[in-house]
């Protein structure tokens, strides 16, 4: 029995799974965004004008991740989650308040980065056995950009 394909030719089981995991990944994502913009808004300290740029450069380009994960998954032919109330429910990331310590700030970043790397490879080898260029595509440039920005971030907090 052949199997059913979508619109853009994968395996309609495969691109289900896949999309699934980019809902949560995306949840992760919404959850990391709102984090980082908290610790950009309440960051004092001799640290304020280095963090507070670099916390803004982080969120923007998450922004940008947030998009192009929900037109991921509608391109695999479904609907991307767009509730803050499933977000937090699907979220490996926790919700963080009031942080406005650079040090608690650049560590929470590290630990989502983390997360995100972990749940953004077992994606990239769920894509591959899945023939899904796009996806793994995706992630292979998430995946190097984060690495950098995760020496870094550790860098900085040594």
């Amino acid at each position: 029995m052949a199997h059913q394909t979508n619109l853009i030719g994968l395996d309609s089981d495969k691109a289900q799974a896949l999309a699934t995991d980019l809902n949560q990944l995306l949840s992760n994502y919404q959850v990391f965004y709102m984090n980082t913009r908290g610790y950009h808004w309440n960051i004092k300290g001799q640290q304020f004008f280095e963090l507070h740029l670099k916390f803004e450069e982080i969120y923007t380009d998450l922004q940008i991740k947030i998009d192009e994960l929900a037109e991921r998954i509608l391109t695999l032919g479904y609907t991307p989650d767009h509730s803050f109330s499933r977000y937090l429910a699907a979220s490996d990331i926790k919700e963080q308040q009031n942080i406005c310590d650079g040090q608690q700030g650049v560590q929470g970043l590290v630990n989502s980065f983390s997360i995100l790397l972990g749940q953004q490879r077992r994606i990239l080898i769920a894509a591959g056995d899945a023939s899904d260029e796009g996806t793994a595509a995706l992630m292979g440039d998430y995946i190097r950009e984060q690495e950098k920005l995760l020496w870094m971030l550790n860098a900085y907090l040594q």
